[in-house]
């Protein structure tokens, strides 16, 4: 499997896209107006106090308060916890109204909600993520080989060993440390160890609220985070995006220097595998399949479905066979759509039903093969009697079509609109309602073009009824600016 690393980066955005074997699967955009902030560290104030939530309002800057959960508050900060009970402590003995607290951002503001935080801080590195407050080594679940596993804890607790300052310290083991030897873990911690420092002074002399620190911006990050094995090359857009990421990959020993490009192309470096087009179909509800079925994917607040459909697919034998083919390759499709589009949260997947359990089974082997690639943290259940399959993707950021979209206008985020049929009698009973409580002798009807003309066409004797029935007058005015669905009915 080949893969590249597209870094287009022009003053307003930054797009990353990963592509393999010629097809894009992960893209990330990051606007200088709107960056994300997983990951940043605020000094933040406690504005509310909500024990019936078990949670708290932070105010840390930002347009909406964000919020905590009392789970991702560490002990510590209360000294009034019980630490030998296993109850979840009450959040009004954790936290007071007024307080100050230094909380890190976990998840990013998502429409309507404030942005989630934690007070357990870390900072990560190429290879590990450094946890001042927890004695704890963990080694990355994408980690599998046990002996390596074993291999790099040793390697991890050795290093804390020969530094007396990370004694009662934590590490992560990141998925790219596999294969890494000491020297590379010598200099990561050393790195972290001096911006922790640099840090505590930042938190002992920042005002209230303030930014902390500040997680790198995605070009960077790219490097830090998405450069495997089998990344091939690394191209930039950007001369001067292109020499701070090669002096970042030579500072923190990151081996990508043969693999790192300058793309000086007169071509846009999104056109090499037409990126922008793949970009526009991962924002439509329809998916097509190859063999001629397709999904439909649906977002709303509370959860994402996913519906497979078999199309104009019939198969070559039978219907199970068609079924099985359908929904093996939309379990293939899925696993690169959940990552294209950054889809987040609940997600239930309505495969079409089979008879065959074995059939299932293959399913459900194939979507989790898929999930392997992913770089978030994902669950699957089993397939249900109704062929459904519930999981859960975790979501710290917002989707691709909440970063690049906003609700219609029109149709209020819906996707319907009603008919010109359906306003026209809005209309009608509008003109009654009014009719009853005040006294005209002429009402005009504002509205769209489409809706006028039906009052004036289909409608016309409706409308020659009703002035019988009120014994008044009933002008008509178009108005270019009002979506199907508006309409105003004025007294004159």
């Amino acid at each position: 499997m080949s893969e590249e690393i597209l870094i287009n980066v022009t003053p307003v955005e930054t797009r990353v896209a990963v592509v393999e074997n010629g097809m894009l699967q992960e893209v990330y955009i990051e606007r200088t107006s709107r960056c994300g902030i997983v990951g940043n560290i605020y000094k933040g104030k406690v504005v509310r106090v909500l024990p019936g939530m078990e949670a708290a309002f932070v105010d840390i800057g930002l347009e909406k308060a964000a919020f905590i959960h009392v789970s991702d508050i560490k002990a510590s900060i209360g000294s009034a916890i019980d630490n030998s009970k296993d109850s979840t402590p009450d959040i009004a003995l954790l936290l007071r109204e007024g307080q100050h607290l230094i909380v890190q951002v976990i998840k990013d503001p998502i429409g309507t909600k404030g942005a989630r935080l934690t007070t357990q801080l870390s900072v990560a590195s190429r290879y590990l993520v450094y946890m001042p407050d927890v004695a704890h080594i963990g080694i990355s679940q994408r980690i599998e080989d046990e002996q390596e596993r074993e291999r790099l804890k040793s390697l991890v607790e050795s290093c804390q060993q020969d530094d007396e300052e990370q004694v009662g310290t934590g590490f992560i083991v990141r998925t790219a440390a596999e294969g890494a030897g000491e020297d590379e873990f010598k200099a990561d911690i050393h790195f972290l160890a001096r911006l922790w420092k640099k840090l505590k002074q930042r938190i002992n002399e920042g005002d209230v609220p303030s930014v902390i620190y500040q997680d790198l911006p995605l070009f960077t990050r790219a490097i830090r985070d998405l450069v495997k094995p089998q990344s091939e090359k690394i191209r930039i857009d950007s001369k001067e995006s292109f020499v701070k990421v090669k002096e970042f990959s030579e500072n923190f020993l990151i081996d990508v220097s043969d693999r790192l490009e300058y793309y000086p192309g007169e071509r846009p470096i999104f056109d090499l595998y037409s990126i922008d087009d793949e970009i526009q179909k991962a924002l439509g509800r329809k998916v097509q399949l190859k063999s001629g079925g397709y999904l439909i994917v649906d977002q709303t607040e509370a959860m994402t479905t996913i519906d497979v459909n078999t199309g104009g697919f019939v198969g070559h034998r039978n219907l199970e066979e068609t079924i099985f083919k359908t929904n093996l390759e939309a379990a293939r499709t899925i696993g690169r759509q959940l990552r294209l589009r950054n889809l987040g949260g609940i997600i239930i997947l309505d495969f079409i039903d089979m008879a065959d359990e074995e059939h299932k089974r293959q399913v459900l082997r194939m979507l989790e093969k898929m999930l392997e690639k992913d770089h978030a943290r994902t669950t699957v259940s089993c397939v249900s009697e109704l062929g459904l399959v519930e999981m859960t993707r975790k979501r710290t950021t917002e989707s691709l079509g909440q970063t690049l979209c906003e609700p219609c206008g029109v149709c209020n985020g819906t996707g319907l609109l009603k008919t010109p049929e359906t306003v026209c009698y809005e209309i009608m009973r509008e003109i009654l309602r009014v009719n009853r409580a005040y006294d005209a002798s002429v009402y005009l009807v504002m509205a769209s073009q489409s809706v006028i003309d039906r009052l004036l066409d289909e409608e016309s004797d409706n409308i020659a009824d009703l002035e019988t029935f009120i014994d008044k007058h009933i002008k008509f005015q178009v108005e270019v600016m009002y979506n199907q669905g508006q309409f105003d009915v004025v007294l004159i």
